[in-house]
Parts: structure tokens; sequence; C-alpha cells
């Protein structure tokens, strides 16, 4: 009997299945598989060079939102001003680079809190966008750590961010990432 053991995170292992549809292994062959975490994985603060990138990733976003609002225009539109987050020294935006590619982005700024609230501000973080293929590896988890530690220096207690009620998987990563769900925001189409 063979014995294959190969290391190596699990997108690569996407790629060589991709550019080897066809095995033929004998009866007597046995392959072991040990995947990494993204290893080689960066989180690093969005430059303008990224910018091309980061409207794809807005478009893709706003592309996935449509379907859990329907309030959002059918013409062309944007979230942000994605030249301005970068540049401004308020807004930290960062992108998850792998293997030479970004794979993912997200941002923070001080927002103010409500009057009755024990914060001033709070760290309103958004713009979370992961390729698919990528989603489900914790990269997320990585890209709010980021975000949290530039909000910690800032000396912001509270973080905070919005997602739809039924964008379920997105609900789960943020979970994962130590949020809970605090409010629930309801709305109704009123006629003219």
């Amino acid at each position: 009997m063979l014995v294959l053991i190969a290391n190596f995170d699990k997108y690569s292992f996407v790629r060589i299945l991709k550019e080897n549809a066809h095995f033929d292994f004998g009866k007597n062959i046995q392959i072991s598989l040990n995947f990494n975490e993204m290893k080689g994985l960066i989180v690093r603060e969005a430059q303008l060079t990224d910018l091309a990138v980061l409207k794809s990733f807005e478009q893709e976003l706003i592309k996935a939102e449509r379907p859990y609002d329907p309030t959002i225009r059918d013409d062309a539109t944007s979230y942000y001003d994605l030249k301005d987050y970068i540049t401004r020294d308020e807004v930290f935006v960062v992108v998850a680079v792998y293997e030479d590619e970004i794979v993912s982005s997200g941002y923070v700024f001080a927002k103010p809190a409500r009057s009755y609230l024990d914060h001033e501000f709070y760290a309103h973080m958004g713009f979370m966008f992961t390729l698919p293929e990528f989603r489900g590896k914790g990269i997320n988890q990585k890209i709010i750590k980021a975000l949290s530690e530039w909000a910690s220096e800032k000396n912001l207690v509270e973080a905070r961010l919005t997602v739809y009620n039924d964008n379920h998987g997105a609900i789960r990563a943020y979970e994962k990432a130590g949020f809970s769900k605090h409010l629930n925001e309801m709305r109704i189409r009123l006629k003219p």
C-alpha cells in the first residue's frame, strides 16, 4: 500500500483539484491530507493601489445585499467613498492578502453614540467582504481583530456593525468573532 502525505492550505488544494480533475489511484492507495489554516495570510492597512479591487468588493457586497434590501437603488450605486476612507486618519481600512491576492476587506471609524449610552463614541465596523472561495477560513475574524486593535488604540470601548437580519452566514461569522445580536431595525414602505 502506498501512503501519500501532503501539507498545504485548503486554497492550494482546491487549485490542485481544479488543475488535476482526474485521479487514477489503484485500490491500495491511501491519501492523507493535512490542511493548514491560511498560512501566509497578511492583514494590512489598505493603500490607494488597492482601490480597484476594493471598488469591485463594494459592488459584490451591494449585489449580495440586494436580496435583503428592496430599497437599494437599481442603478449603479456606491456605499462608500473608499478613496477618502483610505486617505483619512479617522478611518482605518484593512485588507487581507493571500498569495499576493486581496481576498477580504473591512473598515472601522469612531462614530458618535446616542447621548444616553455609557460611551461617547463607538467603533463602527463595516465593508466586511471576503471572496466566496475564502469564506469559512477565519479571515473575517482576523479582519475584525485588526479593526478592534485600531479601535482600542483610539480608546473606543464598544464596537458595532450592521447586518441584514436574513444574512445568516454573516451573522454566524460575526458571532464567531464575539459579536451578539443587539437591536433589530424595522421598516415599512409607505404610500406617498
